[in-house]
Parts: C-alpha cells; structure tokens; sequence
C-alpha cells in the first residue's frame, strides 16, 4: 500500500477560525509543526519495530507497558474518532450542499434534513441530516470492498485538494501585500505560543499511517517514511496558506465565517472561492475515509486479542478487509452524524490524540529498557525499569502543572519549580536508564525528544475544556470496568488464532 498523504485536520477549515488572528498564526504552526515532528519520530521507529500487526497506539502499548492500558488508550482514541467521524461527515454535507446549490436547479431547494446543518427537534436534542448517514455508507462500502479500491479514491482526492491548496497558494501569493504583515505579531509571543497549542489539532492524523501495517509491502521502510513525509507536506502547505492568507487581507478585515473565500472575493478572483469548496469536498472525503479505515483496524486488533468479541476480528477470505468491524464503525458514525448535531462535541475531542501522543512517545523509551537485561544501576528500592517509568509519570505531570500554570497566568515561580522537576527526571532517564539501538527506522535523541514529546503533549492536554477533562476520567473508569467485567476474562494473548506482538524481523530477512 502507497503511504498516505494524510492532511488530518482540512486546511482550509482550520484556517476559518484561526485566520481571524495575524501572521503570526504562521509562526504557531511552525511551532506547532516542530513538536508534532518530534512526536512523529517516535511514531515512526514503532512503526518500523512493530510493523507486522495493526493496532497503532493500542499495539505500541500493549508491546511496551500491559493489556489494560492498551485498553485504555483504545477507548481514548475510540471516542475521538467516533465523534470527529461524524462531525466530519456533517461538514462534508455541507459542502457538498454548497457545491449542488452552484446549479439553478438545486438553488434554495434543498430543505435543512438534507445537508445543511439538520431539521432539529427536542430543543436541539436530535439534529436530523440525511446525506451525512448517506456518505458514510458510501465510503464504508468503498473501504469494505478492499484495501486497493478505497487507495484508488483516496489518492485521487488526496492529488486533488493538494493541487488545489497549491493554485490557492499560487493565485494568492501574487495579491500579497507585505505591509499586510507588519506587525507580524502585533499581540505578543505569548499569543503566538497559545495559538500553537490550538493549530498543533491540524496535524492530527500523521499516525493513521501506522494502522496500514498488514497492508504495506514494506512496513519498515514505508511506515517511517509515510508518516514522516506526511507530516512535513502538511507543515508547508500550512505555512503557505497562513502567509498568502495574511498578505492579502489585513487580518482585522477578514470575516470569521469563511475568510477564505472572502479574501479571494474581494480580489476578483471568485473562481477561487470555488475551488476552495471543491478542495474543501475532496479534503474532507479523504479525513473521513482514512478516518474510517483506522477505527476499523483498532477493533480488528482488539477482536484478535479477545478483548473485544470475535466478529470484530475476522477477516474476508478474498476482500481481505475486516468487513464487521468496517460496518460497525460506519454504522456508529452514520447514526451519530445523522440525528445529532455532533460539532457541539468538539470542546471534548483532541484527548484521544494526546493520550495516544504520550503513550506512544512512552514506548518508545520502555520498549528500548525491555531490551536490556542489565541497567546501569540497580536500585535497592524498586526495578530501573519502575525507576523509568516513574521519571516519565514525572515529566508528564510536571507538562500539565506548566500547562495549569500557563493557562491561569500563575506566578512564574511555580512555572520554572515545574519545568526544573522535569528537567531532573528526564536527565534521571538518560543516566539511569541503559538504551539499544532497535531495528529499523531509530528516533534520534533518545530519551531527550520522547520526554519533551510527552511533555508538550500533556501541556497541550491543561490547554483542554475542562469537559475534554472529565470525559477523560469517565471514560477511563468505564474502560476499566469494561476490561475487568469482560476483556480479562476473554484476553487471549497466548492463543493460535492472536497475534504474539514481537520485534519485526529486519528488511534483510524478510
């Protein structure tokens, strides 16, 4: 399977609500980019140690750490994929109202129930949108019919909305006023460094490209290299869309609906706006038809390790897709996405994402202790590999103090107590821990750039609603629950039909 150029979060939505801001924004997402580059390392040398099964996070935390907090981290993820799937699915709708209202004869007669936003009743309880159920069962039947078709469609919307954000690019780059970006930051740093925080959401996606194990021809070599390049093609078409966008308008005269457009409209050039909701359209399909594709495959991993039931694990003898486990998740997105109105859930999404950041940056550290069988110090009290594990607990909760602090603009004191804390117990990881060298692809810097990863990751996680906060609580007592009424009971790790998750032979072998 070819690597996905995954754009997780469409450009051009993204830039509807943060536009509105400077070019300074283009700084945010440089940042932002930085630091999802260093997570996207650590990905990558999973991706290239364990490239055998499916599973992503869930499978990187079931080979570093234990069943229940694989489990965990499943349920994290679940949730926000679940939930994005429809709220992608309704704007996808949307969209593609606006691109069938162009033609007279559907102007101002497509009624609400269809396509845009939804026939309410109840107050708002239900939200009634036919055409979302309709697209996710479209592209559920593309996913179901094989791992080749749904490639077909993906890559053609995927060249598609590139060429278009590049003619965006292009087009705008030559009604860019310099004087338009001075001052380029006229709020402060400090609004530059929240509005990183905020866009670091667009890049969400790159580790999709981990759930295509089973499918690659050579998962150590395209695994990295998938969700590496991914990344770096999102950052620069980011970074081109915020200069060109704040070039050509000042950022106070922008609209905060569809800036976009706008910007193009009130420079003649309407026949971009088109573009942008045809880009919009092919954007969107490709987010949701990944999107699907992951859940799938998380479910299919779980099915085989028998903490979910057996019908998600199996497999169709000629599609060769999980078939059960793809209507599922289409079933669950298409009845979110048609009678609730999914967006007012947005403030609790992005916990799944981080979650999944900070475990994954995690493994990679237990994963490279597990190969040693002798520390560089042993300790009278607890194991180095517990010393370990303490030190990144440490760190993670010293990023989400900082995280606290910064958000509630507390006395720089408890910042700095903070960050010297997780100063001392990333240099603990790097002293008292012993560290190999894995096969394949290898995160540089190690233990340094996973810490600052789960670091970050958790400062961004204090950025949160604090509804995204009690969703993550309540929603780890139900797994909890889950695992120990069912999934203990049926774990299967040892049987013939699971997989035994284990170091990837080298490319020279296989």
């Amino acid at each position: 399977m070819n690597c996905l150029i995954y754009a997780s979060v469409e450009v051009f939505l993204l830039i509807v609500f943060l536009v509105c801001c400077h070019a300074g924004v283009t700084c945010s997402f440089i940042l932002a980019g930085l630091s999802c580059v260093l997570n996207a390392l650590c990905y990558a040398e999973l991706a290239s140690r364990l490239p055998a099964v499916v599973g992503g996070a869930y499978l990187y935390a079931y080979s570093a750490f234990n069943e229940l907090t694989a489990f965990l981290v499943f349920g994290q993820l679940m949730i926000d994929y679940h939930i994005g799937a429809a709220s992608i699915a309704r704007s996808l709708a949307s969209y593609v109202v606006t691109i069938l209202e162009m033609f007279p004869v559907f102007k101002d007669n497509i009624p609400s129930w269809i396509g845009h936003g939804g026939e309410e009743f109840f107050g708002g309880t239900l939200s009634i949108n036919l055409l979302a159920p309709f697209l996710l069962a479209l592209l559920t039947v593309i996913l179901c019919l094989g791992v080749g078709e749904s490639s077909i469609v993906n890559s053609f919307m995927t060249v598609l909305k590139v060429i278009i954000v590049i003619i965006v690019i292009f087009v705008g780059a030559f009604e860019v006023d310099v004087s338009n970006w001075s001052p380029f930051a006229p709020h402060g740093v400090k609004e530059i460094l929240t509005g990183a925080t905020i866009v670091f959401f667009a890049y969400v996606g790159f580790d999709a490209v981990a759930n295509s194990a089973e499918e690659s021809r050579r998962p150590q070599r395209d695994l990295p290299l998938g969700i590496i390049g991914s990344l770096l093609i999102c950052i620069a078409l980011y970074i081109g869309v915020c200069l060109v966008i704040t070039g050509m308008v000042p950022y106070y005269l922008l609209g905060e609906d569809a800036p976009l457009a706008e910007a193009f409209s009130s420079k003649g050039l309407k026949f971009v706006s088109i573009l942008i909701s045809i880009g919009a359209v092919a954007g969107l399909t490709t987010t949701l038809l990944v999107g699907l594709y992951v859940q799938s495959r998380l479910y299919l991993g779980l099915g085989r390790d028998g903490l979910l039931p057996s019908l998600f694990s199996k497999v169709h003898p000629t599609r060769h897709t999980p078939i059960h486990s793809q209507v599922w998740v289409g079933i669950v997105a298409g009845v979110l996405g048609g009678l609730f109105n999914v967006h007012m859930l947005s403030h609790i999404l992005s916990v799944g994402a981080l979650t999944g950041y900070s475990v994954v940056s995690a493994c990679v550290l237990a994963l490279r202790w597990k190969d040693k069988t002798v520390s560089q110090f042993s300790s009278r009290w607890t194991s180095a590999w517990r010393e370990g594990v303490l030190c990144i607990v440490t760190v993670a909760c010293c990023g989400f103090a900082v995280g606290i602090f910064y958000r509630f603009s507390a006395s720089y004191f408890f910042l700095v107590v903070a960050v010297v804390i997780a100063i001392l117990a990333t240099t603990a990881l790097c002293c008292r821990q012993a560290y190999t060298d894995p096969p394949g692809f290898s995160c540089p810097g190690v233990p340094i750039v996973p810490a600052v990863c789960v670091f970050f990751n958790m400062f961004l996680f204090a950025q949160l609603h604090h509804e995204a906060w009690v969703r993550f609580v309540v929603l780890s007592i139900i797994m909890v629950g889950i695992y120990a009424f069912y999934g203990q009971y049926h774990a299967k790790p040892g049987s013939d039909e699971s997989i035994i998750y284990q170091r990837a032979p080298s490319e020279a072998t296989r």
